[in-house]
């Protein structure tokens, strides 16, 4: 870490303070990502991390959340943990085709908050500092009209605002790429943290995955 990263680390934890709030529980590493979305920027990291502390609160308030609150969620079967890739880092699949839109947005909110938690604990747990990172293999194969979701690719992406991540992305029909280049663009547009995502466009199958368990499926995110 350089000198101006701990200056401007200093400066916003002084700005907490300010915005009564506290970063006692948290090391430099998860601090940082709140200063990089926010381009180095102490006081507007400092708000951004308060803002976070009370949204995750309100949103899990007893530190993580059950199967039986996205019991409905988990039913689609539509997310796989998928084990590491090359580098070590946890792998999700999402299969797009089976996801359609709800009418219970809290319950989904928790399911992509649930699903994140569980992915990075497949890896980390017990030894989290703030900086991991996953990769998520977006598979949009068979999507149909009936699964794009707006609301629910702008909610995901906005759950990954601090969260480093790669994006690869299973495409096989020119409609498929279209929708989502279209709705990534715009979320990415909405959002403003273009930086954090690496995407890679393939066309192919989640060749050897398996519905139950994910498994079979390496990723290279070297």
């Amino acid at each position: 870490m350089d000198r101006n990263q701990e200056i401007a680390l200093t400066q916003m934890r002084k700005s907490v303070e300010k915005l009564m709030s506290s970063t006692e529980k948290y090391g430099d590493p998860a601090l940082m990502r709140f200063l990089i979305a926010r381009s180095m920027d102490p006081d507007k990291a400092a708000k951004m991390f308060v803002q976070w502390q009370k949204w995750r609160t309100a949103l899990v308030p007893s530190e993580f959340i059950s199967d039986s609150e996205v019991g409905d969620e988990l039913g689609s079967k539509k997310i796989y943990l998928q084990g590491l890739s090359k580098n070590g880092h946890p792998v999700i699949i999402v299969r797009a085709s089976k996801h359609f839109p709800s009418n219970d947005r809290l319950q989904f909110k928790k399911f992509v908050v649930h699903s994140l938690d569980k992915t990075i604990a497949s890896s980390f747990k017990g030894r989290e500092i703030g900086n991991e990172k996953l990769v998520a293999v977006l598979d949009f194969q068979q999507i149909t009209f009936k699964n794009v979701d707006a609301r629910a690719l702008i909610t995901g992406f906005q759950f990954l605002q601090v969260i480093l991540f790669s994006v690869i992305i299973l495409t096989r029909s020119r409609f498929s790429s279209g929708v989502l280049a279209s709705s990534h663009g715009a979320a990415m547009n909405w959002l403003g943290f273009a930086k954090f995502v690496q995407i890679t466009f393939v066309r192919g199958q989640t060749s050897g995955c398996d519905d139950k368990s994910g498994s079979g499926f390496i990723i290279d995110d070297s």
